[in-house]
């Protein structure tokens, strides 16, 4: 599952950033800002168009992403299988 596909409230694990190009500057902030594995994740809100951007929260820290920069942070259910 993808961020960008997690429901409003829902707690989840984040399992990896997907990087899409080497060395790519995007998913090594992401990771330097805490999407990294084992880290809780819940989307709180969500811009009124196009849902864009997502209020996210990370541990006890809230970020605004954008979806393309949020569907790179592939995740499971919480309490899911590893």
């Amino acid at each position: 599952m993808r961020l960008t596909e997690l429901p409003r409230r829902r707690r989840a694990v984040v399992e990896a950033v997907e990087d899409r190009v080497p060395n790519d500057p995007v998913a090594r902030r992401l990771r330097e800002l805490g999407f990294v594995a084992g880290e809780d994740i819940e989307v709180v809100a969500a811009g009124p168009l196009g849902a864009e951007p997502l209020l996210v929260q990370v541990g006890f820290t809230r970020f605004a992403l954008r979806r393309v920069e949020a569907a790179r942070v592939c995740l499971r259910p919480e309490g899911g299988a590893a």
